[in-house]
């Protein structure tokens, strides 16, 4: 009774902010995309950051899911269906943040009707649209009773793998090709966001599983999680290592980036910069690093919090440092084409760019987040199989009695 009563009142608060995030949401559709913080300086602002965020969750899910059979490890089969169920539901928050992005419900039939195959938002949309088919029939063999559905689920591990891997790729050359923005351009940036999708989305699911057990929705062996944060440091550790070559590159005598690391170490988005590495790299890698933490409950779910808001300061510097500056040099700079600035006067122009959330963005973005966490505490209430289901395949077969058919 204490489950459901704790099920209920937070279901209930996350379906009211959900209702406010929507509401929002109306607003915006209403009034148009003035009512954000974003102009002609800066285009992109906290839905796509959300976007770039939550497709690397839903990828990191994914990966240690189809890793699992894919690679045979057995362990990790033990908690796919929820690195799907989160996976699913990752993917579906990212998809709202680009149509809420659009500004327009009408600009989304013209994804359908004038697509652009040249275009790398082109490819996102058909990526992330496969992607999100693949969770749902991952999802649906896996909790088929039918004859060889566990065989078909190996089937599409092969698949999920590589386009859990593409998806954040597609997102990364989104960015990477293009060459108007200095501090985008990098040959590295997929596999840099591949990586921080790894380390993220597993330090969301290792929270996830946690939360799960403290439950008693689903049960999640010790020894598991402590082998999930072992993966953990890894990704890390190589993420660490790819932000330290991009760094340098820009950093050397005489490199394009000089202006742009200038920007993420000592300009405006410079604490972001320096939070990511400092929380979302070196503390969570100092904790995991060492066996004995990793066997600390409490000290992994530390490390997987600095993770997550590490990766989430990561794509705020990534996507707002390029919009800082400007291509065009010069007074009186570029007009922003605000609702105050609409009013003329001095206050039309900019010489460099500024972007601050307006309570909408923020609202909407804490709707679709609630929306998600709802999403996910359902389907864990139906799909997941509960505590007192077997542990393994081993632990229901001594538990059979002697002659009952398997």
């Amino acid at each position: 009774m204490k489950t459901s009563t704790t099920f209920k009142a937070t279901a209930g608060v996350l379906a009211a902010l959900t209702v406010a995030g929507v509401a929002a949401w109306i607003y915006q559709l209403v009034n148009g995309l003035g009512v954000t913080g974003m102009s002609n300086s800066t285009s992109w602002g906290l839905y796509i950051t959300c976007f770039m965020f939550f497709v690397g969750l839903s990828a990191g899910g994914l990966i240690v899911a189809s890793s699992a059979s894919v690679f045979h490890v057995a362990e990790y089969k033990k908690v796919a269906l929820p690195a799907v169920v989160l996976s699913t539901v990752c993917i579906c928050c990212a998809g709202m943040f680009v149509l809420i992005d659009l500004g327009g419900i009408g600009r989304v039939w013209r994804i359908l009707t004038g697509p652009n195959p040249m275009s790398p938002l082109f490819w996102d949309i058909c990526v992330i649209t496969l992607y999100l088919v693949i969770n749902v029939v991952y999802l649906y063999f896996m909790k088929s009773k039918k004859p060889g559905a566990q065989g078909k689920v190996a089937v599409v591990s092969r698949f999920a793998l590589p386009v859990a891997i593409l998806v954040h790729s597609v997102t990364a050359w989104i960015f990477g090709l293009e060459m108007a923005r200095e501090g985008w351009y990098s040959a590295i940036m997929a596999p840099l966001f591949v990586v921080s999708a790894m380390d993220s989305g597993l330090a969301l699911l290792l929270l996830s599983l946690m939360g799960l057990n403290k439950s008693g929705r689903f049960a999640t062996d010790k020894k598991l999680l402590s082998n999930l944060a072992g993966l953990l440091a890894v990704c890390v550790a190589v993420d660490g290592f790819l932000v330290g070559c991009e760094a340098l590159t820009m950093a050397y005598p005489g490199a394009a980036g000089a202006e742009t690391l200038a920007i993420m170490a000592t300009g405006a988005t410079a604490p972001f910069f320096w939070f990511e590495i400092v929380v979302g790299i070196l503390i969570p890698f100092c904790i995991l690093v060492f066996a004995k933490n990793r066997a600390r409950m409490g000290l992994v779910a530390v490390a997987s919090v600095c993770v997550v808001t590490g990766v989430f300061f990561k794509r705020v510097w990534l996507l707002l440092t390029s919009f800082v500056g400007f291509n065009v040099a010069g007074a009186p700079g570029v007009s922003l084409g605000t609702a105050a600035a609409q009013q003329g006067g001095s206050s039309m122009w900019a010489l460099t760019g500024t972007y601050a959330p307006t309570w909408v963005e923020i609202v909407v973005v804490i709707g679709v987040v609630s929306l998600g966490a709802l999403a996910f505490l359902v389907l864990a209430q139906k799909l997941l199989p509960g505590r007192a289901a077997p542990r393994d395949a081993e632990a229901a077969a001594v538990e059979r009695p002697a002659g009952e058919a398997a």
